[in-house]
């Protein structure tokens, strides 16, 4: 067991023990043979820290590499293909000397490299127009095994057929010079694109070439599939748009009036490959570098339901994509990846609470048990998902319901229990078990009200509720979600707010929930819900990282950071309003996509007369450096590598800031009050104040 002492190991047996018959319950100190006064020792650490984690290695026979398989789209420019090319090197150099690597590229037709042929390129040549099935597949490349013997089909994990996999997956170690060679003799596409014409690219049988080659060879094995894509699909299955360059890909509006033409059929594609690859275990990865859209709306599932990594950015030649890359595959202090694969994981809770579903990068597994809701909130029906792809931040919402059965009414004064059972394949292919148990007092809603507001967390409320909003916005019309969001604020604010009947000048939160309204005011105008200036594609990947990350890095995509660099002091975090805009402020905005350093207007003109030059005005030289500084620590802790935006008063891409910052100063209010700070907002968006008193007089109608 890893990092656990001699405590946390009996505790790990009595959660063990207790598993096999369901969570532990308060009789588990007469069911297991331990001795007495552990036992009441370690359960009664437990009420002191409300939670107990162990982790346990468990050896599974032979264990497997990892294993990659890159996709590569030849269809590219070409500086765009030779910067990718040495990214792709450069990522053999990182990987374990026994990690299996593959080669697929990709433009009109599909070539699946042979790795085994020492001296001579050798590859299997697949039409990109023809929609082939699994069987088809294995069947051209060979992957057909052998018959097993009755007496050696018994459970277990699969094994690869030896001769098939080191044909087209071979160890790094063995291939390292020549696959090097071989990358860097991929040679652009050779059909060619007449003008006005986009290249034929066949990415969605290049992906499902990829899908049958790691089924037919490592099932149930940790694998990815990582896409490397320049454009949109254009041919084949999958295909998003034509390859008429007149006729745009498809818009939001195209989708609204129903008139993506290619949308529906590719979607569907794509979710038989990501279902395909989640139930053998591999995840996809899709990392998209185009001016224009490349299908990620279509494409999305490959990676939501797989756990793969979503990367967009403009070209394979920036900082942004290589970077980024590059983390992938960073390293903890034991020297192994910072990923896992193949990842379980079950919930179980005490009879008095059942499961209602998961948010996050998981796909069911179907198991119904006693403490599954007939109730479904995200994907819910069961109490174990599978998660093929985990990485430290990797976060999944649980969603749970309280069961009030008039014969077995919750137990005022007792607690309430939940298990977590992830099982997963560590980097080092070790298989471990992470058991998390906690438990909670119980409070009754209508006498221990006050009981419920102390422990109310609305940061992981806001959260978990914009999770289901933007669950919820993935197939209902984005109005109908904001109403919904505004229904629910509504009732929290009635239930748990102080104010007299019809009187909204009344109405007060404590300060555990006065946080919260202003989160979902932010999350109203975040391009997770509101799609206005945000294509298809932009609105996926956005929506694919909200899904995924932990509890700081969501709030920061739902309200960014805003810090103020002036010479009156250090910096400070400041209100995300147009009134923090001042002209004498340098403002620092993390909004996890994006970091922006904006200039204030009489900033912006001292640094343009060249004043940071001048010896006797070093000082505004420190402060001009101070946000870059702590904007670099930013960009090199963040996966996916934000996009950097430097930017002054007046510049086009303040429109970054701009359109974050609570409006509270308009065109149309400058000058209501008589004031002139901060910078008005060109805009019709309401502000936060003016949602508050909307609010108020909602939640204190008899009305609602």
């Amino acid at each position: 067991m890893k990092g656990s002492d001699n405590q946390e190991k009996l505790v790990y047996q009595i959660i063990e023990d207790a598993g096999n018959k369901g969570i532990w319950s308060r009789d588990i100190r007469y069911k297991s043979n331990l001795p007495l006064t552990e036992i009441n020792k370690i359960l009664k650490n437990l009420e002191s820290k409300k939670l107990i984690k162990a982790v346990k290695s468990v050896a599974r026979g032979a264990q497997s590499p990892l294993i990659f398989l890159y996709v590569v789209d030849t269809c590219l420019e070409e500086d765009d293909l030779q910067a990718l090319k040495e990214s792709l090197q450069m990522s053999l150099s990182l990987l374990p000397p026994d990690a299996l690597v593959g080669l697929i590229t990709f433009g009109r037709m599909v070539q699946v490299h042979e790795l085994s042929c020492e001296g001579i390129s050798k590859s299997y040549v697949f039409r990109g127009t023809k929609d082939l099935t699994a069987k088809q597949i294995q069947d051209m490349l060979g992957l057909t095994k052998p018959a097993v013997p009755m007496q050696q089909a018994r459970p277990g994990p699969p094994q690869e057929h030896p001769f098939v996999s080191s044909r087209f997956l071979q160890p790094v170690h063995k291939i390292d010079m020549n696959l090097t060679d071989l990358l860097g003799e991929l040679q652009r596409d050779p059909w060619p694109v007449t003008q006005g014409k986009r290249p034929l690219r066949s990415t969605g049988v290049a992906l499902s070439i990829a899908v049958g080659l790691l089924e037919g060879t490592f099932p149930n094995t940790g694998a990815r599939i990582m896409l490397f894509t320049g454009g949109p699909p254009t041919q084949g299955p999958g295909m998003v748009v034509g390859d008429e360059l007149k006729v745009p890909i498809r818009s939001w509006h195209d989708i609204e009036k129903d008139n993506a033409r290619f949308m529906k059929k590719a979607t569907k594609h794509y979710e038989m490959l990501a279902n395909r690859t989640a139930t053998n275990g591999h995840c996809i990865d899709i990392y998209a570098c185009a001016l224009d859209q490349t299908g990620l709306l279509e494409m999305k599932c490959c990676a939501n339901l797989t756990g793969g990594h979503m990367v967009m950015g403009d070209s394979f030649n920036t900082s942004l994509f290589k970077q980024t890359f590059q983390r992938i595959f960073s390293k903890d202090f034991n020297g192994d990846f910072r990923m896992a694969f193949g990842a379980t994981l079950e919930v179980k809770t005490s009879r008095e609470l059942k499961v209602a579903g998961a948010i996050g990068p998981c796909v069911s597994l179907n198991v119904k048990g006693p403490c599954v809701s007939e109730n479904e909130l995200g994907v819910g029906g069961t109490n174990q998902w599978k998660i093929c792809g985990l990485d430290p931040t990797s976060t999944l919402g649980i969603y749970f319901e309280v069961v009030n059965q008039h014969n077995a009414p919750v137990p005022q004064g007792g607690r309430g229990a939940i298990q977590f059972v992830t099982q997963y394949q560590h980097s080092s292919t070790q298989r471990r078990i992470r058991v998390t148990t906690i438990a909670r007092n119980w409070a009754d809603a209508q006498s221990q009200l006050r009981h419920i507001e102390a422990a109310f967390d609305q940061e992981a409320a806001a959260v978990l509720m914009a999770r289901l909003g933007v669950f919820r916005a993935e197939s209902e019309e984005g109005p109908d979600v904001l109403r919904w969001l505004d229904r629910q604020l509504i009732r929290l604010c009635q239930k748990f707010g102080q104010y007299n009947k019809e009187d909204p000048t009344s109405f007060r939160l404590s300060d555990s929930f006065s946080l919260y309204p202003q989160f979902m005011f932010h999350l109203r105008r975040s391009p997770f819900l509101q799609v206005f200036n945000n294509s298809p594609d932009e609105s996926s990947y956005y929506r694919h990282h909200f899904a995924r990350q932990d509890l700081t890095q969501s709030l920061i995509m739902i309200q960014p950071i805003l810090y103020s660099y002036s010479f009156h002091g250090p910096p400070e975090p400041v209100l995300l309003d147009s009134s923090s805009i001042l002209a004498d402020r340098i403002l620092l905005m993390d909004t996890f996509f994006q970091i922006v350093i904006y200039l204030g207007e009489t900033i912006a003109q001292w640094r343009k007369a060249g004043y940071q030059d001048m010896p006797e005005y070093e000082n505004f030289k420190h402060l001009l450096q101070a946000p870059l500084d702590d904007a670099q620590e930013i960009l090199q802790a963040r996966f996916p590598m934000p996009r950097y935006i430097n930017t002054e008063h007046g510049g086009s891409q303040a429109r970054f800031l701009l359109s974050k910052v609570n409006p509270s100063q308009t065109h149309n209010n400058l000058y209501a009050w008589g004031q002139e700070t901060g910078a008005p907002i060109l805009t019709d968006d309401v502000s936060l104040q003016v949602f508050m008193d909307h609010l108020k007089k909602l939640a204190v109608s008899s009305a609602c």
